[in-house]
């Protein structure tokens, strides 16, 4: 496959990722925001939404006070914010459109209309009307457009590469998403995070709105049956592999992926793929809180950032560094 095509495909798979990524956070953010709390808390929990996309200098440069209106506007709509679902939508439909010959006809024809209909979705002020539901909307195009291209595409090189950047994409948001919100209580509660000693109150809120967010609070139900607590969110999210959205379920596709696609040059690219699967298969929970959660959460997605940029280096047609 040529890199070029590649580099499309990958692309369009982690920009479309990222949009329902940004989608779910912001639905759970503004669903949460419904409840009972002071304007500090408020303006408080949407400051986190910008943090996990390291967006807070930008969304100040442009708006000034963090408000429920202007976080939902550049994190929607804005087309100046890179990473708006709006931004995020159009690069992978260009991405797409480059490569056209790729992709099945329903593969395109999914991607294609789901650009379409976020115009009129905009045209008819329908998201301003009901946020809730156009960020449902995202997310259900985008599982949508993952289906379509493993039930119709041939599992080739251009479907492992569509697949890689979905995983690669992922695994950033998962640790970015949890990383922010364990600072945030730690920081709220002024103390350091003691396993099973209590020091970090189990606020039923907040953390059943990060399951909420990856899709997991009826799969943490299923799992634990029982209440929940700051350990076993982290344990979920970072080290259990039958949950699709944790760091070593996705860490393990890539791994997968990369064994596949693998040429004469990429094998340091799978030597440190492999390593960091092999923490994640091995950790205890126990052991990473004991540690520093915050401080392996930061060592992963440095990882993951140098990751990326050896997947480009080895395989795709550019070597940019991943957007904010």
């Amino acid at each position: 496959m040529l890199s070029r095509t590649a580099d499309h495909l990958y692309w369009m798979s982690r920009y479309t990722e990222r949009a329902e990524n940004t989608a779910r956070m912001l639905n759970v953010s503004y669903e949460t925001s419904m409840l009972p709390q002071s304007a500090t808390a408020a303006a408080k929990a949407w400051q986190s939404v910008l943090s996990i996309s390291e967006l807070l200098p930008a969304y100040y440069e442009r708006h000034g006070e963090i408000t429920l209106d202007g976080v939902l506007h550049f994190m929607v709509r804005d087309e100046t914010n890179t990473s708006s679902i709006y931004s995020c939508l159009l690069a992978a439909r260009e991405n797409a459109r480059a490569v056209r010959g790729a992709l099945t006809t329903e593969a395109w024809e999914t991607l294609n209309m789901t650009w379409l209909d976020m115009g009129r979705w905009f045209k008819a002020k329908k998201f301003e009307s009901d946020p809730a539901r156009f960020f449902e909307w995202v997310k259900l195009r985008s599982h949508l457009s993952r289906g379509v291209v493993s039930g119709t595409m041939l599992q080739d090189d251009a479907f492992l590469f569509l697949r890689l950047g979905t995983f690669i994409e992922r695994a950033d948001n998962t640790a970015r998403l949890l990383d922010v919100r364990f600072h945030a209580v730690k920081n709220d509660y002024h103390g350091s995070y003691q396993p099973g000693k209590g020091s970090l109150p189990s606020d039923f809120y907040h953390w059943s709105s990060i399951l909420r967010s990856v899709s997991a609070f009826e799969v943490y139900r299923k799992v634990y049956r029982n209440v929940i607590t700051p350990e076993r969110v982290a344990e979920m999210l970072i080290l259990r592999r039958d949950m699709p959205r944790s760091l070593h379920a996705s860490m393990y596709e890539v791994v997968q992926i990369l064994e596949a696609v693998g040429n004469d040059h990429s094998a340091e690219t799978q030597r440190q793929a492999g390593l960091l699967l092999a923490e994640l298969q091995y950790g205890r929970i126990d052991e990473l809180l004991a540690t520093g959660l915050h401080a392996f959460l930061v060592r992963f997605l440095e990882r993951v950032h140098a990751l990326g940029g050896r997947i480009g280096q080895d395989f795709l047609a550019t070597t940019d560094p991943v957007p904010a």
